[in-house]
């Protein structure tokens, strides 16, 4: 029963980041016009916004002018509630639970306005290091408290620092920019979560995972040597991954290499 009241509470939420990944990049207020159907601008009844199940009864129509609704919306609705279920099967009804809800959410938005834009919005990586700095500080107590919120805010640092660095070197050596600024703040606000391990071990997961899709779709005439590929997706995944395993990752590499000094 807790995994379908989760479930549910993540596929609300993932209705709502729908509304921020549509609205969000073009300037729009969340809140203000209400659900509204984007071809004949009719606004959408309650029983039309059920998480998943709107979708279903509807067909993928809206009901006033049938204009077909993208299938996106049940999808973002759904994969949202799968990323509630599994937060909550890592840490369980634990105070870091709704902290890490929070993460996962500014993930997706993040991931799916980048594909759409090739932009990661300032009002989302910046809002979202100050929820890391606000989780560290309560996620500690006593004299860790302060130690842990130093670490935090220098690992969003250490963050912007190597995307700038990265941007830097990578402009000079080809001539065009090679990172946008939006990856350093969102590298930031991994930092603010991940500390700078997790940050780290996020990069080097990205930076893999990138390159992989990139000579793939190279291979396949999908994409161009040049053309842009957005980032912040694969630094989410590579977020995501570090969240759930990273401690046992980053042991895993210490043994592996480094087991005459442990």
């Amino acid at each position: 029963m807790p995994y379908l009241f989760v479930f549910v509470l993540g596929a609300s939420v993932g209705s709502f980041l729908n509304v921020v990944i549509y609205r969000l990049p073009a300037g729009l207020s969340l809140l203000s016009p209400p659900s509204h159907c984007p071809q004949c601008s009719t606004q959408l009844k309650p029983y039309d916004n059920v998480p998943i199940f709107g979708w279903l009864w509807l067909r993928g129509r809206c009901r006033y002018c049938r204009t077909t609704i993208s299938p996106r919306y049940p999808l973002v609705e759904f994969l949202s509630g799968l990323l509630y279920v599994a937060v909550f099967l890592r840490f369980g009804w634990q105070l870091e639970t709704p902290f890490y809800w929070g993460l996962i959410s500014w993930l997706v938005a993040l991931t799916l306005i980048d594909i759409d834009t090739l932009t990661l919005p300032n009002a989302l990586t910046m809002s979202g290091v100050g929820l890391g700095w606000l989780a560290q500080a309560v996620l500690s107590s006593g004299p860790t408290r302060l130690s842990m919120l130093v670490a935090s805010i220098a690992a969003s640092i250490l963050g912007i620092w190597l995307f700038d660095g990265i941007g830097i070197l990578g402009s000079a050596m080809t001539g065009k920019t090679a990172m946008g600024g939006g990856d350093g703040k969102l590298a930031a606000m991994l930092g603010a979560w991940l500390g700078w391990q997790g940050l780290l071990l996020s990069i080097l997961l990205a930076s893999c995972l990138g390159a992989f899709v990139g000579g793939f779709g190279i291979v396949l005439g999908r994409l161009e040597r040049r053309q842009p590929i957005p980032f912040g997706p694969f630094l989410a995944f590579g977020a995501g991954i570090s969240l759930f395993f990273g401690n046992a990752l980053i042991q895993a590499y210490l043994r592996l290499f480094f087991k005459d000094v442990l």
